[in-house]
This record gives C-alpha cells, sequence and structure tokens, in this order.
C-alpha cells in the first residue's frame, strides 16, 4: 500500500557552528529519476559532528541544511522504475558523473563534479537520481535498516584496504581505534593480516577486540611507543609490513611513517585540515623504498562490496552500531559525541519515541519491525 507523505517533516537543521536545531521544514520535492525515502536509520559519524562543530562543509554543506549521510530506508515516491514505492533500499552520499577526466582514468571518487548528497538526519530524504543509479542498492527484507546505513563508510574502509593491497600473514598496525579504524582494522583481518592497533580509550579498543585485532595497545602513540611496538610486534624489530593511519592528525601521519619497515606501505587515510604537511626523511623514501598512500572516499564498486560485507555479517554491524535513539535527541547525541562520551555509532531513529534508547539487540528487532 502506497504510504501518504506529509506536507512537512521533522528534520535536524544545522544554522551554524554547534547550532542544530529540531524544526518541521518542507518534505523534498522529487525531479526526474529522483527517488524520495523515508528514513528508516541513520548513523551518527564523524564527519558529521565536524560539520556541527564548525558550522559547515566546505563541499557538503553551507547553513541552514538538513545534513547527515549514512543511511537506509524505505522508497515512499518515485520517479525511477528500478525502485518503485515500498522499495527498501541503501543509498551512497555521492555519486561521479562518469564523463570527467578522472573518470575516465577510473577514479570515480575523484570526479570533478562528485555529486553529493546530506540530509538524513530527518523523516525524509531526496535521493538524487545520479545517486540513483550509480549507488542506491535494494536491500533484503531481513536486513535491518541500522546494519545497512553503514555501507557508506565501510565502502571507505574498503577502498582504504584494498588501495595498499593487504595479504595473508602480514603484520598491520592500525592507528586509531573510532569507527573508520575499525572498520579498516575488521577487513585487515579478514585480508589475513595479524593486525594491532593503537588507541587510548579502552572502550573503543574492547571492540577491536570483538572483531578479531590480535594485539591492543591502549596508549597515546610516542616516540617511546613507537620503539616498543617495533620491538613487541614486528619481525627482527623492522617495523610492520603496512601501517594505517585512521586518526587524520598530522604528528599521527609522520609516526605512521616512522613505523614502517623498509619497503612497507603506509596509508594515510585520515585527512588532515587544509595546509598541514607531512615530513617525510627521504633516506625512507629512497634507501628504504617505503610507499605512502592515501585514500579518500568510495567508489560505486567499494559500496556494493561493504553491502556484501554486512549482509553476510563477515563486519559484524552492531559491534559498531550499539545502540539506538530517536531524531528529537539528535542535538543532545552531537554534544555527547563532543564530549566522547557515546559508543562507535548510534542509530538515529526518526520513528523512535524522544529519550528512548535501544540496545543493540533491541534495534534490530526494532528496525526488523519497520
Amino acid at each position: 500500500m502506497t504510504e501518504t507523505v506529509p506536507e512537512k517533516m521533522l528534520a535536524c537543521v544545522l544554522h551554524g557552528k554547534e547550532d542544530a536545531r529540531l524544526e518541521k521544514i518542507p518534505v523534498p520535492k522529487l525531479q526526474p529519476g529522483d527517488l524520495l525515502l523515508r528514513v528508516e536509520a541513520a548513523l551518527t559519524c564523524g564527519t558529521d559532528l565536524k560539520v556541527f562543530l564548525r558550522g559547515y562543509h566546505e563541499r557538503m554543506i553551507q547553513p541552514p541544511s538538513v545534513f547527515g549521510h549514512e543511511f537506509a530506508g524505505k522508497v515512499v515516491l518515485s520517479e525511477n522504475g528500478r525502485f518503485p514505492a515500498g522499495t527498501r533500499v541503501v543509498a551512497a552520499n555521492s555519486a561521479p558523473c562518469r564523463d570527467c577526466y578522472f573518470c575516465g582514468l577510473d577514479k570515480p571518487n575523484l570526479c570533478s563534479d562528485l555529486l553529493f548528497a546530506n540530509g538524513a538526519y530527518a523523516e525524509y530524504l531526496r535521493i538524487p537520481s545520479r545517486i540513483v543509479e550509480e549507488n542506491c542498492l535494494p536491500l533484503p527484507p531481513d536486513l535491518p535498516a541500522a546494519k545497512a546505513a553503514l555501507v557508506e563508510p565501510l565502502a571507505c574502509a574498503v577502498k582504504g584496504v584494498e588501495d595498499v593491497h593487504i595479504k595473508s600473514g602480514e603484520k598491520v598496525l592500525v592507528i586509531g581505534a573510532g569507527p573508520l579504524g575499525l572498520m579498516l582494522a575488521r577487513l585487515s583481518v579478514l585480508a589475513g593480516a595479524e593486525v594491532t592497533t593503537v588507541d587510548d580509550q579502552p572502550d573503543r579498543l574492547a571492540v577491536a577486540a570483538e572483531l578479531g585485532v590480535t594485539n591492543i595497545v591502549a596508549e597515546r602513540l610516542s616516540l617511546q611507543l613507537i620503539e616498543r611496538l617495533r620491538h613487541d610486534f614486528t619481525p627482527y624489530k623492522l617495523g610492520f609490513d603496512c601501517v594505517i593511519e585512521a586518526v587524520g592528525k598530522p604528528e599521527t601521519w609522520n609516526h605512521a611513517v616512522e613505523l614502517l619497515r623498509p619497503g612497507g606501505r603506509v596509508n594515510l587515510f585520515g585527512g588532515c585540515p587544509r595546509g598541514t604537511e607531512l615530513r617525510v626523511d627521504t633516506t625512507r623514501l629512497h634507501y628504504d623504498e617505503i610507499s605512502i598512500y592515501a585514500s579518500f572516499h568510495h567508489t560505486p564498486d567499494t559500496v556494493r562490496k561493504a553491502l556484501e560485507f554486512v549482509k553476510n555479517s563477515q563486519v559484524p554491524a552492531f559491534s559498531l552500531v550499539r545502540e539506538g535513539r530517536s531524531l528529537f535527541d539528535l542535538p543532545e547525541i552531537l554534544k555527547e559525541m563532543r564530549a566522547g562520551t557515546t559508543p562507535p555509532k548510534i542509530a538515529v531513529l526518526p520513528r523512535l519515541a524522544a529519550g528512548a534508547r535501544l540496545s543493540a539487540e533491541e534495534l534490530e528487532n526494532f528496525s526488523a519491525s519497520l
């Protein structure tokens, strides 16, 4: 049965720095090829926290604007025959143009006209036609939306691990156990690597252990710790085969390079502010033949791979998405994220009553009932 779509919806609107307000705004209008999605679940994300703290995003958000970009839900209005009303879908937050120089090089993540979509912290969300064609995927009936919404960030992690070609038996260090660090660690485990994770927050490291990480180091990275990591976890104390930096600080980028063995690879995955610099001893580059990578965003291919990882539970989504809360509570959730008191991911649920909290088990049952 076709759902009745109201004229207005509840949404969290960013007005500026640390100024997010719940408001009733018009439901988005569709253009040819678009979909209107009733959001079943939207996930919290470090990027959205940065947007909240800064009051904008250079490429994606200019206030006032609804934000949020990790989501899954049900199509309620369709201008696209592939996804009729009633279809449950997950979509990425962007799509390439397929016509520019970088798309021609098979680098769609670097597309000169990469189209972004935001607005998941709302009851309804418009998915633009290009994203519908490139990065919108149907969901199995039994896959909870709170799990499916993990596809977008996981697709970025899939690209990060693929870029550095992690192989079975390698010693891999992941610096940082935030949500993306945890996903990068899990994917490295699935590739057959022995993974070490460093973070100074024990609760995050407990999740890393759940995800199969072999060595847990609860300490802030320092010059002293670099020597211990080499000594304790790498053959002949030479350094790691591969290091993935998932913090996004210039000093951590430099430490990541120092932790490589000769011939090793580093992925400087965590983004740093514009204008910061990486300083590398040229001896490391030339005589040690290290390789430096940096992965940005995702591709249509990694989006599809990410959905498979979630569907078959190789990446157990509810190890990361550990709580469900109401859209009404999002302004408070953002403040808690700023204070560092939240789990890796929270599922924001537009149909959940204000003040309610769901465990991961309750989340699965709640999502299945939508």
